[in-house]
């Protein structure tokens, strides 16, 4: 089955994870996705967390579905075939430093010249534009300066990372967002391709929810709060007795009441100060006091047995191992065993969204550096013996 990108092309000149993951979201959709890597050492993420037999992990779940093409940037015989690949291209994707490809001569005027349908993603720290946009930017200072890191961590404690790279998968999702709206206003004859320019503090930015107007209006900072949902009560993480944690979700009016039903509080449930959320708000301290001393005298699978039967919004805090063990995951599709070049198996995450008509597909894994590169040319119209001269030239590999 085709899916919903099925005819499109896109072209990932990026390394690491915001555009390499942008172009992933697209090539498990049915996208043609060529990846341009640098002779030799390719694309970093080769290289980086847990490796099996020399190659991350990481890189054959990052690069799944993606053609790579090894095109030496500094030759003008390689910039040529990418501005070969980009006159046939739907959308490129890029999160090299602003100004980077206009010193290759690749730059949207030059692109957009050779093809007016053309997309381009430019992911980057601070956008194309602005005093900051010159500035290295990775996720981590994405997440530091949009607002992320200062709310996250214990109350008395210091600011804490949010355990994966937040920030550069919020700026590769509002990439493929904006490109996407970008080719259908393409692909309905209204209009040309466009520049889609997506900051990494930006997208961080966008998914902080009432900060400003909060700070703006009532002058009102929002602090780091734990496991807490501040203002919304009771919502929190609360220990059980075999060492476990619970996130139970109390916070609509009859939610609230069938919760304290549960922990034997009827007084709580019954007390008019708590009837709304801006009331139990002003105690939240006292309700989750409360509804702790209830978790910590039961095992987890009891506690959650009980609220699930009261319709309380509840979930234990799972690590990677619950999750590989969970039949909600397992039947849903969310472990796709694959096979790696070796002939060795390894689970890999499923696709997201699920569409039920045009669903996405894993075809490969992460390809090995330049795998595609005689290929891909041989499609632009390179007979064998030019593909030759440019190895020999060093422009490919």
């Amino acid at each position: 089955m085709a899916g919903p990108l099925e005819g499109i092309r896109v072209i990932e000149i990026g390394t690491l994870i915001a555009a390499p993951f942008a172009a992933r979201l697209m090539a498990e959709f049915g996208a043609e996705v060529i990846k341009i890597e640098a002779p030799e050492s390719g694309d970093p993420l080769r290289k980086w967390r847990k490796l099996h037999d020399g190659t991350s992990l990481w890189w054959y779940l990052q690069s799944r579905n993606k053609k790579s093409i090894c095109v030496n940037l500094k030759s003008e015989e390689g910039i040529a075939i990418v501005r070969q690949l980009a006159g046939q291209a739907d959308v490129l994707i890029e999160n090299m430093r602003p100004g980077a490809l206009e010193r290759l001569g690749l730059g949207w005027d030059t692109l957009h010249a050779l093809n007016p349908k053309l997309t381009m993603v430019r992911i980057s720290g601070y956008g194309q534009t602005g005093p900051y946009r010159d500035r290295p930017g990775f996720g981590a200072i994405g997440e530091a300066m949009g607002g992320i890191r200062y709310t996250t961590g214990e109350v008395d404690g210091a600011p804490a990372r949010v355990g994966i790279s937040l920030g550069d998968s919020l700026a590769s999702m509002h990439g493929v967002m904006g490109a996407l709206m970008s080719l259908l206003r393409v692909k309905t004859g209204k209009g040309d391709g466009q520049v889609v320019d997506v900051s990494l503090v930006e997208s961080v930015f966008n998914l902080m929810e009432s900060l400003v107007p909060e700070y703006d209006m009532l002058g009102h900072v929002r602090e780091r709060s734990g496991g807490a949902l501040p203002g919304i009560a009771p919502s929190n993480t609360y220990p059980t007795r075999d060492d476990s944690y619970i996130v139970i979700a109390g916070n609509s009016d009859p939610i609230f009441r069938r919760l304290m039903e549960v922990i034997g509080r009827p007084d709580l449930r019954d007390d008019p100060a708590l009837e709304r959320n801006d009331g139990r708000a002003a105690q939240c301290e006292m309700l989750d006091a409360a509804i702790a001393a209830w978790t910590s005298q039961h095992d987890a699978a009891d506690v959650l047995a009980a609220l699930e039967q009261a319709g309380v919004p509840a979930g234990r805090i799972y690590s990677v191992a619950d999750i590989v063990a969970d039949p909600h995951y397992q039947a849903r599709g969310m472990l796709l065993d694959t096979t790696l070049p070796d002939g060795a198996r390894v689970k890999m995450p499923g696709i997201v969204p699920a569409l039920s008509e045009t669903p996405g597909s894993v075809n490969w894994s992460g390809p090995s550096l330049g795998e595609h590169t005689s290929s891909v040319l041989a499609d632009l119209g390179f007979a064998a013996d030019q593909i030759d001269a440019l190895r020999q030239a060093g422009a490919i590999q």
